[in-house]
């Protein structure tokens, strides 16, 4: 009989962010392996699965909005293994200060996390238990990016934890002509919907485009010639990798998440909210193509990670290891 698994995502497919297209793709990646059921929270046994009354293993995204759904399957099934998989908010700021975010990491047999430097950021007790899974996307052919118009774009719901503040007032900072702002994502405040209509309004520069279908997204990324990312906290921002994958450079914060994904040596980070400095690096890469394409060469060297078949091994190696943890518990 295949495996039985419950992926547990709080994230939906209708909220289109970076933890469910997470989860969609793992269930993907393991649907060759075993039997695969979602949940947006598992209580009890018997949910999910008519024809097992307990499946042999629990992934969990989100160590502290699945909290509740990690508790249940211990309080459960005690013995089979629970993997976690941490988020951003997880790694740099839940497990620091919330209850049950700790307890997650203390409940679960295994742990995930989706770059090099989350690792760090987590409590030394719990590193033996984790492992690094870089997140993946399908290359596109590189685009021929537009030698008229310079594309400087932002994908992500505008959020405090993105920072969409800091690119619209680097929208508003002196650049050459032809030097373009777009951004792309749903407001899910007023005040950051407000803060796009009148950074509008105050530059023809800077345009805000809402939320758009994945595929158009990924098309935008292609086209553009640096996409940034100006989060305060990312667990492994897909939108960097996704770039990578397109041919696009990154210009990031320099945050833990971010230089996890792209290298402690990378030459496009400025301080965290800092729109000057991302100001500068945009002016940069629009007039001198000499940094344009070095920035390009060191995400060419970062894409080896993001191979979709990478991640699939990787994904299906752990769910194996994991479930041998029922045959032989440590």
């Amino acid at each position: 009989m295949r495996p039985q698994i419950v992926l547990v995502s709080p994230a939906v497919q209708e909220a289109n962010n970076g933890n469910w297209h997470t989860a969609h793709r793992w269930a993907q990646f393991l649907s060759g392996y075993c039997d695969i059921a979602f949940a947006q929270q598992w209580t009890a046994p018997g949910d999910c699965f008519t024809s097992l009354h307990q499946p042999q293993l629990m992934i969990a995204l989100h160590a502290r909005r699945s909290a509740a759904s990690i508790q249940a399957w211990a309080n459960a099934c005690p013995r089979k293994p629970l993997l976690v998989v941490l988020t951003g908010t997880d790694l740099y700021r839940d497990i620091n200060t919330d209850p049950e975010a700790q307890k997650s990491l203390a409940l679960a047999s295994h742990l995930v996390v989706l770059q090099d430097a989350g690792l760090d950021a987590l409590p030394q007790q719990w590193r033996g238990k984790a492992r690094v899974i870089y997140q993946s996307a399908p290359p596109l052919v590189p685009a021929a990016k537009s030698a008229r118009r310079f594309g400087a774009l932002m994908v992500g719901h505008l959020r405090e934890e993105k920072d969409p503040l800091t690119f619209m007032k680097a929208a508003l900072q002196p650049q050459a002509a032809g030097v373009f702002f777009e951004q792309i994502g749903s407001a899910l405040s007023p005040e950051f919907a407000l803060a796009a209509q009148l950074t509008a309004t105050q530059t023809t520069r800077y345009q805000w485009l809402g939320e758009l279908p994945r595929a158009a997204t990924r098309q935008r990324i292609k086209r553009a010639h640096v996409l940034v990312n100006c989060s305060r906290m990312e667990g492994g921002a897909h939108v960097i990798l996704e770039a990578v994958q397109s041919g696009t450079p990154v210009l990031a914060s320099r945050i833990s998440g971010n230089i996890g994904m792209l290298g402690t040596h990378y030459q496009g980070y400025f301080e965290t909210g800092n729109e000057l400095q991302l100001a500068a690096l945009v002016r940069r890469c629009a007039t001198e193509p000499d940094f344009l394409a070095m920035l390009n060469t060191q995400c060419r060297q970062r894409a080896p990670l993001f191979d979709p078949l990478r991640e699939k091994q990787l994904v299906i190696n752990l769910a194996e290891s994991t479930l041998s943890y029922l045959k032989d518990p440590t």
